[in-house]
């Protein structure tokens, strides 16, 4: 079982800008403290002549970067929510 505490949950919750209840203080405390819990399961294992990998197949996935041809504006203008086809543009959530 991890040791993290209340206050260490209540701390992350402050730099994230999190309004959290007393009871989501205390089930993110269980939740976290068992993610950590299993990190160090995981750290436990004898991973000796196991090589690192970066994907589970062991091997880059790849294609070829070839140019292909995209929509007209217009044409993906027509498909968008919301947009301003007399700008040319797509409008989206202000984002702050």
């Amino acid at each position: 079982m991890s040791s993290l505490t209340r206050g260490e949950v209540t701390r992350i919750a402050d730099l994230a800008r999190l309004a959290l209840t007393d009871d989501e203080v205390d089930l993110f405390t269980k939740q976290l403290g068992d993610i950590l819990g299993y990190v160090e399961q995981i750290r436990g294992l004898d991973t000796t002549g196991v090589a690192p990998t970066a994907h589970v197949l062991n091997r880059p996935i790849e294609r070829a970067d070839v140019p292909a041809p995209t929509l007209a504006r217009a044409e993906a203008l027509t498909t968008a929510p919301d947009a301003a086809p007399e700008a040319g543009l797509f409008k989206v959530p202000r984002v702050l």
